[in-house]
């Protein structure tokens, strides 16, 4: 059956008339969670998860509009079931299941397997097509527990704290940001760009509980933050905001650390595989998970991943898109990031 198709606009639902995550303007947008590739301005009606809600909101204008739906709750549209299953990528972040007639597609959005303190964890659906993406499609990439990962970042702060250094971490401010505030909760005080200030407010003000953090701004003293733990956008990297930070140590979150040269690469201090998205392991089991009988492998490593699968008896078939990866999604995100 041909529940949906692939259009330049994006992917369209054939007989629901409306299109998921679309990368141009379309008259209805069935959204999977607020990053700036899967989440565009324009379109003229939004559907997203509840808790996506204030996201979008607060990112494409407050007078935009907009429904949600809880997880596992259905929507008829035109004929079309929609539902929201967790992804686990971000706050309110969901896979999107379609049925129609009995035939049921899945569009994963972008996901993670590996539970963290702050994202509903992820669940897996079963149908007979899968939308996956392949972020992190290779081999190589394994990631640490969220215990593990929380030891590491700890540790990390009190090493410069010993050493009189104030530690900066860098996260895009939707997703990243907030699991960092988790993973370090308690060890100190902590002072964010407005970026993710902003977000979080908009975040919190929907109920959903953050850890305290303080807005750093142009005029803040050196004093006041020395020593301390500091979140910024990827993007102030090398800003005048960070040589004014006193002894400042630099460590990058993001999965592309778990590749040391990455970390000499970006002239930081340090790198942390913090990933918001499935490693190999998670997307072979998600794919396994969902008994689909047909697999479309999006954005990442489309070609080795889709490859595989195909080799394991998987029917998959490479799906050119204009999603991108966590440094897209924070260069679109902050037009300019600055203070």
């Amino acid at each position: 059956m041909k529940l949906v198709k692939f259009t330049k606009k994006g992917i369209y639902c054939i007989p629901g008339k409306f299109y998921l995550d679309p990368w141009y303007p379309v008259k209805y947008a069935v959204i999977s969670h607020g990053h700036a590739d899967h989440a565009r301005w324009g379109n003229q009606h939004y559907l997203c998860q509840n808790d996506s809600k204030p996201i979008l909101k607060h990112r494409l204008g407050q007078d935009i509009s907009i429904e949600s739906l809880g997880y596992n709750e259905p929507k008829n549209i035109n004929g079309v079931q929609v539902s929201f299953f967790p992804a686990g990528h971000v706050i309110g972040s969901a896979q999107i299941r379609l049925v129609y007639k009995g035939f049921v597609v899945v569009f994963s959005g972008d996901y993670k397997t590996q539970p963290d303190f702050i994202s509903t964890p992820f669940e897996p659906v079963k149908c007979h097509q899968f939308i996956t993406e392949s972020t992190f499609g290779l081999p190589i990439y394994k990631w640490k527990t969220e215990q593990e990962l929380q030891k590491e970042l700890q540790n990390w702060v009190f090493q410069n704290q010993q050493n009189n250094r104030t530690s900066v971490f860098l996260g895009y401010s939707l997703g990243k940001a907030q699991r960092i505030l988790k993973l370090i909760e308690n060890v100190d005080d902590v002072f964010v760009h407005s970026a993710i200030h902003n977000l979080n407010m908009a975040i919190s003000n929907a109920g959903i509980d953050l850890p305290k953090s303080t807005l750093i701004t142009s005029d803040f003293k050196k004093v006041d933050v020395q020593n301390k733990i500091v979140i910024l956008p990827p993007a102030l990297l090398g800003s005048k905001l960070i040589k004014k930070i006193p002894n400042a140590a630099t460590a990058i979150c993001s999965g592309w650390m778990h590749i040391r040269g990455n970390r000499r690469w970006k002239g930081v201090d340090a790198g942390f595989a913090v990933s918001d998205h499935a490693d190999w392991d998670g997307l072979l089991a998600v794919v396994k998970a969902t008994e689909a009988e047909k697999v479309y492998v999006t954005h990442g490593s489309q070609a080795v991943f889709s490859k595989y699968l195909n080799e394991i008896g998987i029917e998959a078939h490479e799906l050119k898109t204009d999603f991108g990866d966590e440094e897209t999604i924070e260069k679109e995100a902050q037009k300019p990031a600055t203070l």
